[in-house]
């Protein structure tokens, strides 16, 4: 791909069950000019998210459409503008990302604040959509108390270490989470700050395994996958326990052949549960709340940087259906140059 020329990626098809890279396809055109009130961004970082591959079909809460420019988290710098609220040489943060440039609105961007010893790449992960989400679904929807008890679905994801971080910071009691994989747990155990985390692909069933690792039953659930996870969790959860749902990774990527959620449906009533989704996008007011809380902490190591870093606009749909896969540690970022 030449450096002269703007690359976008673009959906060519809806798959009918795993997305493959032949869903795709890399479009080179000339570089943009920015329109009167507008900038020119050229982006340095973008995030793949579970959530692409939602949209990827036919949905009615939104789906990509097919042969245009794909939107996605990106961070870029501006490199051309028409508009005095966007200065040539700015950090910002857009929505228009799976392509090398974007022309962007000056309210369509959001600007990145620098902090000392932060990587930009932070901006993506842990202070960005990723950690944010954690963060709401801790603080405004489980409201966390110190001393409960929670279980994390997809614990080794971007939002699974991030909420294994924050919730440790904000005093949680014992914190289990489910990874794909041994080294996954091992790592979540010895770096995130999780007490347990069993693997639900090879230990046997979920509910099970649960037991084991919280045998006194838990307070939260923040729900990344859905499906068996969920019912076990519903099982396991105490008094007044709390369901976050934040995704269900579990069948983005299955077509129709995901299994329904079993569980106790009484279990809701006699147990007073409270299960609710969110979407982050309804809870930016929260962002500078984040910087206050996680800034802090990173400046000082008490919170490190989940990140599978991939180098490269060229590798983003491989970037993407890796973590599709399970391949990726913490947040998936892709990165333009090492």
């Amino acid at each position: 791909m030449s450096n002269d020329l703007a690359v976008t990626v673009q959906q060519t098809a809806r798959p009918n069950g795993p997305a493959t890279a032949d869903h795709f396809r890399f479009v080179e055109s000339p570089v943009p000019e920015p329109a009167p009130g507008t900038a020119l961004v050229e982006n340095l970082y973008w995030s793949v998210d579970p959530y692409h591959r939602e949209l990827m079909d036919e949905s009615p809460y939104g789906s990509f459409a097919l042969d245009t420019p794909l939107e996605g988290r990106a961070l870029g710098r501006v490199t051309a503008s028409r508009t005095p609220a966007l200065a040539e040489g700015e950090i910002v943060f857009h929505r228009q990302g799976w392509r090398t440039h974007s022309v962007v609105r000056p309210e369509e961007v959001r600007h990145v604040p620098s902090f000392d010893g932060v990587p930009l790449s932070a901006h993506l992960s842990i202070l960005g959509g990723t950690g944010l989400t954690a963060y709401v679904g801790l603080t405004r929807i489980a409201e966390l108390r110190p001393g409960q008890d929670l279980f994390v679905s997809a614990a080794a994801g971007g939002v699974g270490t991030a909420t294994g971080r924050i919730a440790r910071l904000l005093g949680a009691g014992r914190i289990v989470g489910s990874a794909g994989s041994a080294a996954k747990a091992a790592y979540l155990t010895e770096h995130v700050g999780y007490d347990e985390v069993f693997d639900y692909r090879t230990g046997g069933p979920v509910a099970d395994q649960l037991a084991k690792a919280a045998p006194t039953g838990i307070d939260v659930f923040v729900d990344n996958v859905g499906g068996e996870q969920l019912g076990a969790a519903i099982g396991a959860l105490r008094d007044r326990g709390r369901v976050v749902r934040i995704g269900t990774v579990g069948q983005y990527d299955t077509g129709t052949d995901a299994p329904p959620v079993l569980f106790n449906h009484a279990d809701v009533v006699e147990k007073s549960l409270r299960i609710e989704g969110f979407l982050v996008a309804h809870h930016q007011d929260v962002q500078e709340e984040l910087y206050a809380f996680a800034v802090p902490h990173l400046q000082s190591g008490r919170i490190g940087l989940d990140e599978t870093v991939v180098d490269g606009f060229g590798r983003i749909v491989e970037a993407f259906l890796g973590m599709l896969r399970g391949e990726n540690l913490g947040k998936i970022v892709v990165r333009a140059a090492a």
